[in-house]
């Protein structure tokens, strides 16, 4: 099934085709004056083997042709970033997010750019910002463009001169802006969220914030959440990395707490500052949640997350552990009472640090692999692997040493619970079910939990209940402990 862009005649109510052919066509943009149509679409032969994705125009009537504007080797407004082109107010250009190196696939950082409609070449604005930006839309007088910022685990509202240069601060400071809007008189509104209040719309007047909804102040009110810190700490060969602590309430001073360490998915991305009810759940059940940003993350530039490229379960892993170790060294993580768990990478990161250490208790891993192998043609990321690893046959040492949570299984001596969905097509079933069998033959406590119909992310109700309630039983019952509070 291919997505198209059609035109729907609001007097008849009837649709119309614009475009068609087995390719996609997505984040439609019209043009100040009502007639064209900026697009983003990848008419590669086989789409499914490139991201080399780009911008085309189509006039808005029926029976147009398309005309390429872009045709750079990377990204042109790959959707996975969800930033349709931008045209500026006069219609002559179109603002983009411009790709970094393919072949660091989602390490690379990407761009802010600019091409004219009438054509030509596209040209980065952000040229030595080591840093992504999505979202771009043109400032109302044409002379700036804004977009979104990520930066060590914030998401800032910036605004970028059209001729390039510096991004100049709209709405910043430890927060995450995940959605914003201009009006035509320039007045801007922010989503926003920080560790201790959910994301509420706010007007950016003059570089501060004033609150526009209250959607979240009853929910706020009938609970107590527990305090966020950022960490900073260095890992064993010296490198520095940030994350969060995650404080139970009602934390008594000098108490060592059971400690859950949560790496995050990707591994391209982060833990940012905005409001987490999963993390803070786990903390109202007595759990000082470790939440590092370990190499492999974004926010820090296109280097520190190309620490792990080919290279999965080694300096992560180390980065994760050095997390645990500054926690109890502050005397805030009982060394005794650690568990661990992840869903997507972060599964896999669990299944790396069971295979590293036996320090802790129980693991929870989600929707995870382990024989990278078995990954290879039954999951989404072939073109990944290939431009990462290379192939299995070309390069076998390279995938073998990644595989090593399932081919030395026997090292793993953690109790370990599997959670999948059975009808992912991102990280499959078959995946857990592997490292299930390994762990029931190798005489390792485990559970093998498969939820019907559900795909990589859980989204029924009360499943998402129930892998909550799994993963507190499972921690409660191997800490030797009655269930957290």
């Amino acid at each position: 099934r291919w997505s198209h862009l059609k035109l729907l005649d609001l007097a008849t109510r009837k649709f119309a085709a614009l475009t068609s052919g087995q390719h996609d066509d997505v984040l439609p943009s019209w043009s100040p004056d009502g007639k064209q149509i900026a697009f983003v679409t990848n008419r590669d032969a086989e789409a499914d083997r490139t991201e080399n994705w780009d911008i085309y125009l189509i006039e808005a009537r029926t029976g147009a042709k398309e005309r390429q504007l872009t045709n750079a080797p990377e990204a042109d407004g790959n959707p996975d970033w969800e930033s349709a082109p931008a045209w500026s107010p006069d219609g002559k250009t179109v603002a983009y997010i411009h790709g970094g190196d393919p072949k660091k696939i989602s390490y690379a950082t990407h761009a802010l750019a600019v091409i004219p409609v009438a054509g030509g070449a596209g040209r980065v604005v952000t040229e030595n910002l080591d840093r992504s930006l999505v979202q771009p839309r043109w400032a109302p007088d044409g002379k700036a463009i804004f977009a979104l910022l990520e930066d060590d685990a914030a998401l800032t509202l910036v605004r970028v001169p059209a001729e390039g240069g510096a991004p100049q601060t709209v709405a910043g400071g430890r927060r995450s802006i995940t959605g914003y809007d201009v009006s035509r008189g320039g007045r801007v509104v922010v989503r926003t969220s920080t560790p201790d209040r959910p994301y509420e719309i706010f007007a950016a007047e003059d570089s501060t914030l004033r609150n526009l909804s209250q959607q979240n102040d009853a929910f706020l009110a009938q609970i107590q959440l527990g305090r966020v810190e950022e960490t900073k700490f260095k890992s064993a060969d010296g490198t520095e990395v940030h994350g969060f602590l995650v404080h139970p309430p009602n934390e008594k001073p000098g108490e060592k707490l059971p400690a859950f360490l949560r790496p995050h998915g990707g591994p391209q991305s982060q833990y940012a500052n905005e409001f987490d009810f999963e993390k803070q759940l786990f903390a109202a059940h007595g759990y000082l949640v470790i939440m590092p940003n370990p190499r492999g993350s974004t926010g820090r530039g296109t280097d520190y997350a190309m620490g792990i490229y080919a290279a999965w379960g080694s300096v992560d892993v180390q980065d994760d552990l050095a997390a645990v170790d500054d926690a109890v060294a502050r005397g805030l993580a009982d060394p005794d009472r650690l568990v661990v768990g992840g869903w997507s990478y972060g599964g896999m990161s669990t299944n790396y640090l069971i295979a590293s250490t036996t320090r802790f208790k129980a693991a929870v891993s989600g929707a995870s692999i382990s024989n990278v192998i078995a990954g290879y043609g039954t999951d989404q990321y072939t073109r990944d692997y290939e431009y990462e690893l290379g192939s299995p046959w070309s390069h076998p040492e390279v995938w073998t040493k990644l595989s090593y949570p399932f081919l030395h299984a026997d090292r793993i001596k953690t109790p370990t619970l599997f959670l999948c969905g059975e009808s992912d097509y991102n990280v499959p079933l078959l995946n857990s079910e592997q490292m299930y069998q390994a762990l029931r033959t190798l005489g390792v406590p485990t559970g093998l939990v498969i939820y019907p119909g559900q795909f990589h992310g859980i989204r029924k109700p009360s499943y998402i209940l129930d892998r909550y309630q799994r993963y507190l039983a499972w921690f409660g019952k191997y800490l030797n402990a009655p269930s957290p509070r």
